[in-house]
Protein backbone atom coordinates (compact mmCIF):
# COMPACT_ATOMS: atom_id res chain seq x y z
CA UNK A 1 0.00 0.00 0.00
CA UNK A 2 1.67 3.22 -0.59
CA UNK A 3 1.84 6.28 1.48
CA UNK A 4 -1.14 8.07 0.16
CA UNK A 5 -3.54 5.23 0.40
CA UNK A 6 -2.35 4.67 4.29
CA UNK A 7 -2.95 8.24 4.68
CA UNK A 8 -6.58 8.36 3.23
CA UNK A 9 -7.32 4.98 4.97
CA UNK A 10 -6.31 6.46 8.40
CA UNK A 11 -8.17 9.89 7.16
CA UNK A 12 -11.61 8.45 6.54
CA UNK A 13 -14.21 8.48 8.78
CA UNK A 14 -12.22 10.72 11.31
CA UNK A 15 -13.11 14.45 12.03
CA UNK A 16 -9.61 15.94 12.57
CA UNK A 17 -5.99 14.91 12.44
CA UNK A 18 -3.45 16.95 14.17
CA UNK A 19 -1.87 17.64 12.37
CA UNK A 20 -2.40 15.77 8.63
CA UNK A 21 1.61 17.55 8.20
CA UNK A 22 2.67 15.41 10.55
CA UNK A 23 0.84 12.06 10.12
CA UNK A 24 2.09 12.49 6.67
CA UNK A 25 5.73 12.71 7.68
CA UNK A 26 5.47 9.96 10.26
CA UNK A 27 3.85 7.88 7.58
CA UNK A 28 6.94 8.61 5.18
CA UNK A 29 9.72 8.24 7.75
CA UNK A 30 8.64 5.23 10.09
CA UNK A 31 8.99 1.88 9.11
CA UNK A 32 6.63 0.44 12.48
CA UNK A 33 4.66 3.34 13.68
CA UNK A 34 2.90 2.92 16.97
CA UNK A 35 -1.06 4.11 17.77
CA UNK A 36 -3.00 3.61 20.85
CA UNK A 37 -6.10 4.10 22.03
CA UNK A 38 -7.05 3.84 25.74
CA UNK A 39 -10.30 2.40 27.41
CA UNK A 40 -11.89 2.51 30.76
CA UNK A 41 -12.78 -1.29 31.03
CA UNK A 42 -16.06 -0.15 33.48
CA UNK A 43 -18.61 -2.40 31.10
CA UNK A 44 -19.36 -4.42 28.07
CA UNK A 45 -17.52 -3.06 24.57
CA UNK A 46 -20.38 -0.81 22.64
CA UNK A 47 -21.02 0.30 19.62
CA UNK A 48 -19.60 3.71 20.41
CA UNK A 49 -16.28 1.65 21.24
CA UNK A 50 -16.60 0.48 17.85
CA UNK A 51 -16.12 2.98 16.08
CA UNK A 52 -12.27 3.91 17.58
CA UNK A 53 -11.66 0.07 17.53
CA UNK A 54 -12.64 -0.06 13.61
CA UNK A 55 -10.29 2.91 13.01
CA UNK A 56 -7.24 1.26 15.29
CA UNK A 57 -7.82 -1.64 12.34
CA UNK A 58 -7.76 1.24 10.03
CA UNK A 59 -4.26 2.37 11.03
CA UNK A 60 -2.85 -1.78 11.43
CA UNK A 61 -4.18 -2.41 7.78
CA UNK A 62 -1.63 0.87 6.86
CA UNK A 63 1.31 -0.85 8.45
CA UNK A 64 1.08 0.72 12.47
CA UNK A 65 2.05 -1.52 15.67
CA UNK A 66 -1.86 -1.06 17.47
CA UNK A 67 -1.50 -0.78 21.33
CA UNK A 68 -4.37 -1.25 23.09
CA UNK A 69 -4.77 0.58 26.86
CA UNK A 70 -6.70 -0.83 29.34
CA UNK A 71 -7.04 1.92 31.94
CA UNK A 72 -8.31 0.50 35.17
CA UNK A 73 -6.31 3.44 36.90
CA UNK A 74 -8.19 5.87 34.99
CA UNK A 75 -11.21 3.78 35.61
CA UNK A 76 -11.08 3.82 38.98
CA UNK A 77 -10.07 7.44 39.33
CA UNK A 78 -13.26 8.07 37.32
CA UNK A 79 -15.43 6.31 39.86
CA UNK A 80 -16.45 3.75 37.36
CA UNK A 81 -16.06 0.67 39.90
CA UNK A 82 -14.19 -0.69 42.84
CA UNK A 83 -10.67 -2.23 42.18
CA UNK A 84 -12.64 -5.91 42.25
CA UNK A 85 -15.29 -4.72 39.55
CA UNK A 86 -12.50 -3.35 37.46
CA UNK A 87 -10.31 -6.42 37.93
CA UNK A 88 -13.00 -8.09 36.15
CA UNK A 89 -13.94 -5.83 33.53
CA UNK A 90 -10.37 -6.41 32.41
CA UNK A 91 -10.21 -9.67 31.51
CA UNK A 92 -13.53 -9.40 29.94
CA UNK A 93 -12.20 -6.30 27.65
CA UNK A 94 -9.09 -8.99 27.01
CA UNK A 95 -11.03 -11.37 25.46
CA UNK A 96 -13.13 -9.47 23.34
CA UNK A 97 -10.46 -7.91 22.03
CA UNK A 98 -8.80 -10.61 20.99
CA UNK A 99 -12.51 -11.76 19.73
CA UNK A 100 -12.65 -8.47 17.92
CA UNK A 101 -9.88 -9.65 15.65
CA UNK A 102 -7.64 -6.56 16.55
CA UNK A 103 -4.15 -8.07 16.90
CA UNK A 104 -3.25 -5.32 19.07
CA UNK A 105 -0.47 -5.58 22.51
CA UNK A 106 -2.57 -5.28 25.39
CA UNK A 107 -1.35 -2.98 28.46
CA UNK A 108 -2.70 -2.45 31.52
CA UNK A 109 -2.34 1.27 33.12
CA UNK A 110 -1.54 -0.28 36.27
CA UNK A 111 1.53 -1.82 34.80
CA UNK A 112 3.58 1.08 34.19
CA UNK A 113 1.54 4.44 35.88
CA UNK A 114 2.99 3.93 39.18
CA UNK A 115 6.45 4.49 38.09
CA UNK A 116 8.17 7.19 39.89
CA UNK A 117 9.19 8.81 36.27
CA UNK A 118 5.85 8.62 35.08
CA UNK A 119 3.93 10.27 38.56
CA UNK A 120 6.63 13.20 38.03
CA UNK A 121 5.79 13.87 34.91
CA UNK A 122 1.97 14.02 35.78
CA UNK A 123 3.17 16.23 38.47
CA UNK A 124 4.95 18.93 36.11
CA UNK A 125 1.81 18.83 33.98
CA UNK A 126 0.41 19.45 37.10
CA UNK A 127 2.24 22.87 37.84
CA UNK A 128 1.35 24.12 34.48
CA UNK A 129 -2.32 23.31 33.93
CA UNK A 130 -5.59 25.24 35.63
CA UNK A 131 -8.01 23.85 37.36
CA UNK A 132 -10.29 25.05 35.14
CA UNK A 133 -8.61 23.53 32.29
CA UNK A 134 -8.75 20.26 33.57
CA UNK A 135 -12.34 20.18 34.24
CA UNK A 136 -13.01 21.63 30.87
CA UNK A 137 -11.31 18.92 29.62
CA UNK A 138 -12.68 15.97 31.57
CA UNK A 139 -16.56 17.09 30.56
CA UNK A 140 -17.56 14.75 27.98
CA UNK A 141 -15.65 11.77 30.02
CA UNK A 142 -16.09 12.04 33.84
CA UNK A 143 -18.49 10.62 35.24
CA UNK A 144 -20.72 13.26 37.78
CA UNK A 145 -18.48 16.08 36.76
CA UNK A 146 -21.19 18.39 38.19
CA UNK A 147 -19.79 16.88 41.69
CA UNK A 148 -16.16 16.14 39.93
CA UNK A 149 -13.08 15.07 42.44
CA UNK A 150 -9.66 16.05 42.71
CA UNK A 151 -8.81 12.30 41.14
CA UNK A 152 -11.06 13.26 37.99
CA UNK A 153 -8.30 16.30 37.67
CA UNK A 154 -5.72 14.08 38.04
CA UNK A 155 -6.70 11.99 34.82
CA UNK A 156 -6.53 14.00 32.29
CA UNK A 157 -2.39 14.84 32.72
CA UNK A 158 -1.86 10.60 33.44
CA UNK A 159 -4.02 10.37 29.87
CA UNK A 160 -1.29 12.84 28.47
CA UNK A 161 1.78 11.27 29.96
CA UNK A 162 0.83 7.68 29.04
CA UNK A 163 1.00 8.70 25.46
CA UNK A 164 4.83 9.50 26.16
CA UNK A 165 5.19 5.87 28.53
CA UNK A 166 3.38 3.70 26.00
CA UNK A 167 5.96 5.29 23.09
CA UNK A 168 3.36 6.04 20.53
CA UNK A 169 3.62 8.11 17.30
CA UNK A 170 -0.32 8.98 17.19
CA UNK A 171 -3.04 9.01 20.08
CA UNK A 172 -6.10 7.95 18.82
CA UNK A 173 -9.43 8.64 20.42
CA UNK A 174 -13.03 9.98 19.92
CA UNK A 175 -13.89 13.68 19.29
CA UNK A 176 -14.50 13.64 23.70
CA UNK A 177 -10.98 13.03 23.75
CA UNK A 178 -10.11 16.09 21.96
CA UNK A 179 -9.53 18.91 25.07
CA UNK A 180 -6.90 16.29 26.97
CA UNK A 181 -5.13 15.88 23.53
CA UNK A 182 -4.94 19.30 23.45
CA UNK A 183 -3.11 19.28 27.14
CA UNK A 184 -0.94 16.65 25.96
CA UNK A 185 0.07 18.94 22.58
CA UNK A 186 0.24 22.55 24.10
CA UNK A 187 2.47 21.14 27.04
CA UNK A 188 5.34 19.28 24.67
CA UNK A 189 7.73 20.99 25.74
CA UNK A 190 7.13 20.50 29.25
CA UNK A 191 6.51 16.78 28.43
CA UNK A 192 9.45 16.53 25.88
CA UNK A 193 7.23 14.46 24.36
CA UNK A 194 4.78 15.29 20.76
CA UNK A 195 2.57 13.08 18.72
CA UNK A 196 -0.26 13.14 16.21
CA UNK A 197 -4.21 12.98 17.45
CA UNK A 198 -6.62 11.76 15.55
CA UNK A 199 -10.54 11.85 16.47
CA UNK A 200 -12.98 10.63 15.67
CA UNK A 201 -17.26 10.82 15.41
CA UNK A 202 -19.33 10.26 18.54
CA UNK A 203 -22.41 7.96 17.22
CA UNK A 204 -25.44 9.82 18.47
CA UNK A 205 -27.89 8.41 21.48
CA UNK A 206 -30.49 6.01 20.11
CA UNK A 207 -32.95 7.97 21.91
CA UNK A 208 -31.93 11.11 19.45
CA UNK A 209 -29.80 14.01 19.58
CA UNK A 210 -28.47 15.69 22.46
CA UNK A 211 -26.59 12.85 23.38
CA UNK A 212 -24.08 10.24 22.64
CA UNK A 213 -24.47 6.65 22.54
CA UNK A 214 -24.15 4.97 26.01
CA UNK A 215 -24.64 1.86 27.13
CA UNK A 216 -25.62 2.93 30.84
CA UNK A 217 -29.32 4.67 29.55
CA UNK A 218 -31.15 2.44 28.59
CA UNK A 219 -32.56 2.30 24.44
CA UNK A 220 -29.19 4.56 23.84
CA UNK A 221 -26.82 1.90 22.64
CA UNK A 222 -25.76 -1.65 21.77
CA UNK A 223 -23.28 -3.82 23.61
CA UNK A 224 -21.51 -6.62 21.66
CA UNK A 225 -22.83 -9.56 24.01
CA UNK A 226 -26.46 -7.99 23.45
CA UNK A 227 -28.23 -10.80 21.55
CA UNK A 228 -29.62 -10.73 18.33
CA UNK A 229 -33.16 -10.12 19.70
CA UNK A 230 -32.23 -7.05 21.98
CA UNK A 231 -30.30 -5.64 19.02
CA UNK A 232 -33.12 -5.57 16.85
CA UNK A 233 -35.52 -4.29 20.00
CA UNK A 234 -33.35 -1.35 20.69
CA UNK A 235 -32.71 -0.67 17.08
CA UNK A 236 -36.47 -0.94 15.62
CA UNK A 237 -36.83 1.90 18.78
CA UNK A 238 -34.09 4.08 17.44
CA UNK A 239 -34.56 7.63 16.32
CA UNK A 240 -34.19 7.55 12.55
CA UNK A 241 -36.04 10.39 11.25
CA UNK A 242 -37.08 9.53 7.08
CA UNK A 243 -35.57 11.42 4.68
CA UNK A 244 -33.09 12.99 7.36
CA UNK A 245 -29.31 12.15 7.49
CA UNK A 246 -28.11 14.25 9.80
CA UNK A 247 -27.69 13.68 13.42
CA UNK A 248 -28.92 10.21 12.65
CA UNK A 249 -27.62 7.62 15.01
CA UNK A 250 -29.11 4.57 12.41
CA UNK A 251 -26.97 5.84 9.58
CA UNK A 252 -23.95 6.61 11.88
CA UNK A 253 -24.06 2.88 12.31
CA UNK A 254 -23.44 1.89 8.70
CA UNK A 255 -20.98 4.92 7.95
CA UNK A 256 -19.02 4.40 10.56
CA UNK A 257 -19.28 0.91 11.79
CA UNK A 258 -20.61 -1.67 8.42
CA UNK A 259 -19.49 -0.12 5.73
CA UNK A 260 -15.40 0.01 6.45
CA UNK A 261 -15.91 -3.81 7.81
CA UNK A 262 -17.84 -5.32 5.15
CA UNK A 263 -17.95 -5.02 1.18
CA UNK A 264 -21.42 -5.05 0.74
CA UNK A 265 -24.31 -3.35 2.46
CA UNK A 266 -28.11 -5.47 1.49
CA UNK A 267 -31.09 -4.17 2.09
CA UNK A 268 -33.78 -7.26 1.80
CA UNK A 269 -37.12 -5.94 1.11
CA UNK A 270 -40.06 -7.52 -0.62
CA UNK A 271 -40.67 -6.43 -4.58
CA UNK A 272 -44.03 -4.77 -4.31
CA UNK A 273 -41.29 -2.29 -2.05
CA UNK A 274 -38.83 -1.94 -4.61
CA UNK A 275 -37.32 -5.45 -4.06
CA UNK A 276 -33.57 -5.53 -2.87
CA UNK A 277 -30.59 -3.48 -2.74
CA UNK A 278 -27.20 -3.09 -2.49
CA UNK A 279 -24.51 -0.41 -2.01
CA UNK A 280 -20.97 -0.70 -2.29
CA UNK A 281 -20.87 2.97 -0.73
CA UNK A 282 -21.81 4.75 2.28
CA UNK A 283 -22.59 7.78 -0.11
CA UNK A 284 -24.92 6.38 -2.13
CA UNK A 285 -26.86 4.84 0.82
CA UNK A 286 -27.62 8.15 2.83
CA UNK A 287 -28.17 9.69 -0.99
CA UNK A 288 -31.29 6.81 -1.27
CA UNK A 289 -32.49 7.36 2.42
CA UNK A 290 -32.53 11.13 1.31
CA UNK A 291 -34.65 10.88 -1.53
CA UNK A 292 -36.43 9.08 0.39
CA UNK A 293 -36.42 5.45 -1.63
CA UNK A 294 -35.02 3.58 1.02
CA UNK A 295 -37.74 3.62 4.29
CA UNK A 296 -36.57 4.18 8.00
CA UNK A 297 -38.00 0.31 8.74
CA UNK A 298 -35.77 -0.91 5.90
CA UNK A 299 -32.50 0.78 6.94
CA UNK A 300 -33.26 -0.76 10.41
CA UNK A 301 -33.69 -4.46 9.69
CA UNK A 302 -30.58 -3.89 7.18
CA UNK A 303 -28.49 -2.32 10.14
CA UNK A 304 -29.82 -5.61 12.62
CA UNK A 305 -28.71 -7.75 9.61
CA UNK A 306 -25.41 -6.38 8.96
CA UNK A 307 -24.59 -6.01 12.60
CA UNK A 308 -25.38 -9.61 13.82
CA UNK A 309 -22.45 -10.15 10.74
CA UNK A 310 -20.24 -8.14 13.10
CA UNK A 311 -21.03 -8.68 16.29
CA UNK A 312 -22.04 -12.49 15.98
CA UNK A 313 -18.36 -14.01 15.75
CA UNK A 314 -17.53 -11.64 18.72
CA UNK A 315 -20.29 -12.74 21.03
CA UNK A 316 -19.52 -16.71 19.90
CA UNK A 317 -15.72 -16.34 21.23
Amino acid sequence: MDLEKKFELIRRNTVEIVTEKDLRMILAEKKKPAVYCGYEPSGPIHLGHFVTITKLMDFEKAGFKVKVLLADVHALLNRKGSEEEIEKEVKNWKKTVKAIGLNAEIILGSSFQFDKDYQSDVMRLAQSSTINRGLRSMQEIARDIEHATISQLWYPLMQVVDIKYLNVDVAEGGLEQRKVHMIGKDMKDILKYDFVAVHTPLITSLKGPGSKMSKSIPGSGISVIDSKEEIKRTINGAYCPEKISADNPVLQIAKLLIFPRLNLFKIERPAKFGGKLEFKEYKDLEESYSKGEVHPLDLKNAIVENLEKIIAPIRKN
